[in-house]
């Protein structure tokens, strides 16, 4: 019998690697970064604190832009219609999107595919199609809206200028129609993760529809709704494509239809002073943060309730 042990092989020795490794994986991140995110980041800050007279010709103002936006009326004006468009769809929009996710939540509901299908099909199509479709809606005299009125009510004016009378009412439509269906994908995949048996449980126990939503599916979907919320108000705060298209590239009547975004675009490639336009995009930026810090803190605590 051979009794003679093996000799275990030698360890193969560990070899270090170099440590500028890994910056030879990261370079092409953090040029493209610099290049395309840091630098123009960086000049808009020094930007907000100079007046410019077209691209090359700038003067060093420090302040005065955010001082002049706090007594700006214009600047005013499209923070209102921004706040009324994200009031619009946070509290029409959502809901809207909610209803119908339970709608086509319901077991046994035929043709279900389909109708989500149907209702998310606008958010496929773009803002500046939906602009220039609700243009041609809300068009005098042509428009499908004054032609099926006058049609129904022959004492109806069809030449009613909707988007003169009626301008953020119709961008909230216009807002509705396209992302309705869009944040209902959000909320249906939040409401098949439901437990059922909870749902059960509370309908044995004698909960009605409306006792079993707030205490037992409300609750589940939390998270989901309150991402949907900020991304809406998130959105509502850029709002520029379809405005703009909307309304031929202007803000209305009275400016009745000017948001943040169109107002900072107008002020900065239209009248060609990109510093005050810099102080308006660093304020919305500020604004942006508070909504998603408020949003995170919400959350946070109804998690530790």
């Amino acid at each position: 019998m051979n009794t003679k042990k093996r000799s275990a092989s030698p360890a193969a020795p560990f070899r270090a690697e170099p440590l500028w490794t890994p910056w030879i994986f990261l370079t092409p991140f953090l040029l493209t970064s610099g290049v395309f995110l840091f630098w123009p980041l960086s000049q808009s800050v020094l930007l907000a604190f100079q007046q410019t007279f077209g691209p090359r010709t700038t003067a060093w103002v420090g302040t005065s832009n955010f001082s002049f936006l706090l007594q700006d009326p214009l600047f005013w004006k499209a923070l209102g219609n921004t706040t009324i468009f994200a009031l619009g769809s946070v509290l029409v929009q959502l809901p809207l999107s909610l209803a119908l996710a339970m709608l086509l939540n319901r077991p046994g509901l035929r043709g279900r595919t389909f109708f989500r299908l149907v209702f998310f099909s606008p958010a496929l199509v773009g803002l500046v199609f939906v602009g220039l479709l609700f243009s041609l809606i809300f068009a005098p005299r042509t428009g499908l809206v004054n032609t099926t009125l006058h049609a129904l009510i022959p004492a109806f004016n069809p030449e009613f200028p909707w988007l003169e009378v009626y301008v953020m009412p119709a961008l909230i439509l216009a807002a509705l129609w396209l992302y309705m269906g869009f944040n209902m994908v959000y909320f249906l995949a939040a409401l098949q993760n439901v437990p059922e048996e909870l749902v059960e449980a509370s309908s044995l126990d004698g909960a009605g529809p409306w006792q079993r939503f707030r205490h037992i599916v409300l609750p589940e979907i939390l998270p989901v709704a309150a991402f949907v919320v900020l991304m809406s108000l998130l959105g509502s705060l850029q709002l520029f494509e379809l405005p703009f298209v909307l309304l031929s590239g202007g803000g209305g009547p009275d400016n009745r239809g000017l948001t943040i975004v169109m107002y900072l675009y107008q002020t900065g490639f239209v009248t060609g002073d990109l510093g005050y336009a810099s102080a308006i995009g660093w304020v919305l930026a500020l604004l942006m943060g508070v909504f998603a810090i408020g949003q995170r803190l919400a959350v946070r605590n109804q998690e530790s309730h």
